[in-house]
Formats: C-alpha cells, structure tokens, sequence
C-alpha cells in the first residue's frame, strides 16, 4: 500500500525526521527576551500538542524547539501546562468598556485568554474610526483591539431611521463612508439587518457594499436578517449571507451562529447543508459562535414588529398611542413571544429606569405586577427598552455548528461593570466554557480543534497577518494554562465572575498575566489592517 507515492514506512520516517527539525535544539548561548520552557504547545493549527520551548524578542516569536542553553531574560517553567497562540474574539462588544479607564484593563477578557478582539459588530460603529482608535488608547489597552466598519451606522448617517430601500445616490454615499472606515484599517464590515435600520436594507444593498469590502480584502460579518422564523426565516437570512459572500467575491460570515426558539429547533442541519454545498461551490462562508444556549439582546428587537420601530422612539410612542396601530403590534408581540419560548425564557439584563427587574425573568416580573407580559412590556417601551438574555437555543443545535470545521470560537460579550445591570456571562466566560464543558465533559470536540477555532482559524478568516499561530516571527501573543484547573465561573445570575486557568498570558511579548495574577502592564494595540 501506497500513499503518495511513498511506502508506509517511508511516510512515518519523513514524518518522524520533519517533525525533529521542529523541535532541533538550537545552537549557540542565545539570548532572549522570554523563554517558555517545558510546555506542551499547541501551534493553533488543529495539530496534537508537542514539548517544546518558546522563545520570544522584541514582541515576536523567535524560536520553537529544543532551546537547550539558550538564556531568557525571563524564564517561564510551563511543565505539565499547555501554550498555545491568544485567543481572538471576532464578535465582541467590548469595544465601549475598553474606552474607559474603569475597563481599559480588559481583565474579564485577558482571564478568558484573549490578546485580541473584534469590535463594532451587528452593524453598529462609529463612522470615524480614528476617533474610536483616539478613545481607545487613551488610558491603555489590556488586549489589541481591530475594528469593523458597521452597515446600521452607515445607513442610519445617510438614510436615518426610513423603512425603505436606499437610492442610487445614497447607496454611493454608503460606498464612499465604508471606503473610508476600510481605509483606516478595519478588518471587516458588519451588518445587522436583523435590527434597525439594517432590517429595511434589501440583499442587493449588502451586495454593493460587500465588493466594496472586497477591494479591501475584508470580511462580511451578518447577524443575519432572521434567526428564528420572523419573517423570512432563519435558512433564508443564512443563503442571504451565501449570496453576498458569492456576488460580492468576499469572505461571509454567519454571526453567533444559531437557531433560536422551538419553532426552528433542529434547522441546524439544514444550515451545515447549505454552506457546505456554497463551499463545495467555491463560495467562502464561515461561522462563528458563542457556547451558550441563551442568547442577549434587546427585548425590542425580541418582540417588536420592525416596521413598528421605524423612525425612532418618538414614532414608536406615537403608534403606542394609537389604539388600532396598537392592536395590531400587540398581535405580532404575542407571536414574537410564543416564538422565543414565553415569558420564562426571557431574563432582564440591564433597565436603567427600573434597575429592580435586572437579572429577573420577565414571568417572574409580570406576574409581581399582576400584569400580562405583553402589556408590561409594552409599558416599557413606552420609555425604552430593556435588554434580556432569552434561552431559546437548543443543545443539539449547539454541538451541530460547534463540530464544523469553519465555525470560529467568539463571545459575543459586552464589557461592562457591575453596576451596569446583570450582563450574559459569556462576557466573562465564553472561550474556557468552550473548553470546560465541550471538551473535557461532553467531548462535543477535541482540544487541538477547540484551540484552532480561537486562533489560527479566526486570524485565517479575517486575514489577519501576523496572530493565532506558534511560529516564528508571529506576534508573541501567547498564553500558558492549566487545563486541569481551566473554567469559567459566571453564571446568567451571578455573572461578574473571572475565569480561572491562564497561569500567563503575554500581549506582544509582555506578560499581562504572570503566575495567575494580573500585572497591571497594559501592551495591547489598535491593530490596523495594512499598517504594520
């Protein structure tokens, strides 16, 4: 028996003889930075751990292998623990935490193993970018940080709050915006026409945009328009971002990938079709997601009928107002509630009016009142909305999307205090929960594969040059755990719970965490596309 042309023992040989060069000792009394030393390392490309040392100069990865005498300014004992590249969250919403002096510090995300993040997702950023970068930097960055350029925000500057399609003229005021967001280095362009004002967008505005994104080689990042059965459906809102991953020639995501409510439980397998007949295609479609069966968001975009929201609050209050208008929203709202499961699916995160319903169910709250959930509701929105968590998702569903070999690790989480309200734990928890629960309990995956999801396969999708991967000359973005004591705490009550297992975390070559304490060192960077 053949393989390649070479005789079974002729592959394990050149196996065996490759895989020595990797790990050769180095010659010479080198000198460096930092030495890891002992650890079984992970390269974040999905293959088994290996011993090996790590060493790192000026930031960078210098060597991999046997560092025999080589010296380390710092030396780093990993016996019996793991290293692998930092983790990379590509949909967080951390960015507005990481503007303040309170958060700058990125503690939650550095204690997870993240050395970079995404912001601006859904469809929501800043239009100038180099402001946002500005805020940012301003009391220092515990992680680096990348920036998307947002459809919704795009939009609503040129359009407002109008249910219709753009024109011709304000489609190319929407080019000319991106273009300059792209300029400034974002490394991707989100849309969220699940909500406001990206709902009234249409396909083709996407489209015209996403090759726009193209020219700059960046990623179309959808929560899609439908994840549940709302209006076109949750298999529909997924073949839209098919469809401007195929038309605009660029890279398509499918965001916090799920199906959410007992309506479309099991549909799963019918996404996992459709992107793998669109890759087999030659149609570049990825996935991310969060592991939790609840997802966040706000209870306005849970019930409200979008065309009810049009034009902002002073138009939804005008058409509470209105007694048949109404009547006609608090028909959609019940079925919008039925669809999310009820009202003991939905928990309060955050009510800045009424701070006494956070982290309560919305059941749990009406019945208090003695009120039906949809006129409480409705009461609420008469002032603003609430944000929920909303346990809709399915477990099977969960473990379908998490086994695919393009679906990404991510958050989805907002950086927040414990003062802003009772946020989803995922914030805190998400990439050691991947790890914890799906693959040293239920063994959904295996380690290798989970690692890869966090970092080589995002850097890969978003192009990002130089992250996610032990290699020398990447950026030492590196982080050291102990898969024995490796876990999140936060829990969708108690949520304000760091995880626990980083025994070292390094941000371009510095420690942020030594020894399973923070350091104080803030080393992370706004990290621009094509500005080295």
């Amino acid at each position: 028996m053949r393989k390649n042309g070479l005789t079974p023992w002729r592959f394990r040989f050149l196996f065996f003889i490759s895989l020595a060069f990797l790990v050769a000792p180095v010659q010479g009394q080198e000198t460096y930075d930092v030495i890891i030393r002992n650890g079984k390392v992970f390269d974040g490309m999905g293959n088994p751990w290996l011993y090996a040392d790590v060493a790192f100069e000026g930031g960078r990865i210098a060597a991999v292998g046997d560092l025999g005498d080589a010296r380390g300014e710092e030396e780093v004992d990993a016996t019996g623990l793991y290293v692998a590249p930092g983790f990379i969250d590509t949909h967080t919403h951390a960015g507005g935490g990481l503007a303040t002096e309170e958060l700058s510090h990125a503690r939650p995300l550095l204690a997870q193993g993240l050395t970079m993040v995404l912001v601006n997702p859904d469809g929501r950023s800043p239009l100038d970018l180099g402001a946002q970068r500005e805020v940012l930097l301003r009391d220092g960055l515990g992680v680096n940080v990348g920036q998307m350029v947002g459809h919704g925000s795009l939009r609503q500057a040129v359009m407002g709050m109008e249910d219709r399609f753009a024109t011709g003229e304000e489609l190319e005021e929407m080019k000319s915006l991106l273009r300059a967001g792209l300029e400034e280095g974002a490394w991707g362009f989100s849309a969220g026409p699940f909500y406001t004002p990206g709902s009234y967008s249409d396909t083709r505005e996407h489209v015209e945009l996403g090759k726009v994104a193209a020219e700059f080689e960046v990623p179309y990042q959808s929560h899609v328009r439908d994840e549940a059965d709302y209006t076109v459906g949750v298999i529909a809102a997924v073949e839209e971002v098919i469809t401007v991953a195929r038309e605009a020639g660029i890279p398509g995501v499918f965001t916090h990938a799920k199906v959410l409510g007992p309506n479309v439980w099991g549909f799963s397998q019918a996404i996992v079709h459709r992107i793998e007949r669109a890759r087999a295609e030659g149609v570049e479609v990825w996935a991310d997601q969060y592991p939790y069966p609840a997802s966040a968001t706000g209870l306005s975009a849970a019930l409200l009928p979008r065309w009810a929201q049009a034009g902002g609050q002073d138009s939804l209050t005008a058409r509470l107002e209105d007694p048949s208008t109404l009547a006609r929203i608090r028909e959609e709202m019940v079925e919008n509630l039925a669809r999310r499961g009820g009202a003991d699916r939905i928990q309060f995160r955050r009510y800045r009016p009424d701070p006494s319903i956070e982290g309560r169910l919305l059941s749990e709250v009406a019945e208090e009142r003695g009120m039906d959930p949809i006129d409480l509701s409705i009461e609420f929105f008469r002032v603003s909305s609430p944000s929920i968590v909303s346990f809709n998702m399915h477990e099977k569903d969960i473990h379908t999307f998490m086994k695919q070999p393009w679906t990404i690790g991510s958050s989805d989480g907002s950086l927040v205090t414990w003062m802003e309200g009772v946020p989803h734990p995922r914030a805190y928890g998400a990439f050691p929960r991947k790890i914890r629960q799906y693959v040293l309990e239920e063994g959904v995956i295996d380690l290798a594969f989970a690692i890869r999801s966090m970092t080589s396969l995002p850097a890969q999708v978003y192009r990002i040059p130089d992250r996610g991967i032990i290699k020398e000359g990447m950026a030492a973005d590196v982080i050291v755990f102990d898969l024995e004591t490796l876990r999140d705490h936060a829990t969708f009550t108690e949520p304000h719970q760091l995880s626990e297992g980083m025994v070292h975390v390094f941000v371009n070559g510095t420690a942020a965490i030594k020894d399973r304490e923070f350091t104080g060192v803030l080393a992370g960077e706004v990290l621009r596309k094509g500005m080295e």
